[in-house]
């Protein structure tokens, strides 16, 4: 009797090993199969929250094929330096000249603005630096709100997918193209804001939900475009008003960079935005937006040492 109480013994301690062998098994490979996902969402590397950033970031600014690639090198070094010092330098001088004037120029222009050294004026052409340095001053508090609302809100997010140099890029080509743009659409108009370059980066990405809506965007993000749209128009208003309901002492302001902004956007700022995963100097398509623009340089330049009212 002692010899098969023995044997069931044996056979069930034998049995519970392997039940513990395949359990063990089992638990092995579920860790490894969860951590082969977490290394091909990219989790692990950096902490949850900043993970979930990247996350939304990748879902507003890629289409889907280019997700993951964005996922797996995500990380905020350099983080978004080019779109924050700029935001600080225009609100920097937009203070300091609204508390040289702090009585007016916290609503319009004023005598302070338009003897600044930075604005563009068309009686001081020659001084080249004033096509660039315009974006600096604003024509008040609504202005330079509704530009550092729409730059940092759309810049920040481009520059931690697309980085510092091609956000910058396509920033200072709609600058440089409003300002050429409003001396020959408008040569007699003083002109100041960063709507040029703001509106580069809103053509630009826009260009690229146009042709990837279903994947770059998600279902609430309607809501999203809606108040952004509200907040063009609400730019757009007030430059409209600065140009044609001004007050009878007060100076017309061009709106035309506006529109070249938004132009050099959609040409340069699609093909810049849309090489996220791609060497940019080998698209073509980087090369013909780059010879148009210069193109439409060059008859600017010509236009304003020949043909220019202001002349």
């Amino acid at each position: 009797m002692i010899l098969p109480h023995c044997r069931l013994m044996t056979m069930a301690a034998t049995h519970g090993l392997e039940m513990k062998v395949e359990n063990v098994g089992g638990d092995v490979e579920g860790a490894l199969e969860e951590e082969e996902k977490m290394r091909e969402d990219g989790e692990g590397e950096v902490p949850f929250k900043s993970k979930k950033v990247h996350r939304i970031v990748s879902k507003w600014m890629l289409p889907e094929n280019a997700r993951r690639t964005y996922l797996e090198r995500a990380n905020c070094l350099p983080p978004p330096v080019f779109i924050i010092s700029i935001s600080l330098a225009e609100l920097a001088v937009f203070i300091y000249y609204a508390v040289w004037k702090p009585y007016k120029q916290w609503i319009t222009l004023d005598t302070g603005i338009l003897e600044s050294p930075f604005i563009y004026s068309p009686m001081k052409r020659e001084e080249a630096w004033r096509f660039i340095s315009y974006m600096l001053v604003h024509a008040g508090i609504q202005h330079i709100l509704g530009n550092l609302a729409m730059q940092l809100v759309l810049g920040i997010p481009l520059e931690m997918v697309h980085k510092g140099l091609r956000v910058g890029l396509v920033y200072l080509a709609g600058v440089i193209a409003g300002s050429l743009a409003s001396s020959v659409f408008d040569p007699l108009r003083y002109l100041v804001g960063a709507s040029g370059g703001v509106y580069a980066l809103m053509g630009g990405y826009f260009m690229n939900v146009l042709v990837n809506f279903r994947e770059m965007i998600p279902a609430f993000g309607i809501v999203r475009l809606l108040i952004i749209i509200l907040i063009i128009a609400s730019d757009m208003g007030f430059a409209l008003y600065r140009r044609f309901f001004v007050p009878a002492n007060g100076s017309l302001v061009s709106f035309a960079a506006h529109i070249a902004g938004a132009f050099a956007g959609m040409s340069i700022g699609y093909t810049v935005f849309s090489c996220f995963d791609k060497t940019l100097l080998k698209d073509p398509r980087f090369w013909v937006a780059i010879a148009a623009y210069l193109a439409c340089v060059l008859f600017a330049v010509f236009f304003n040492i020949f043909l220019s009212p202001a002349n």
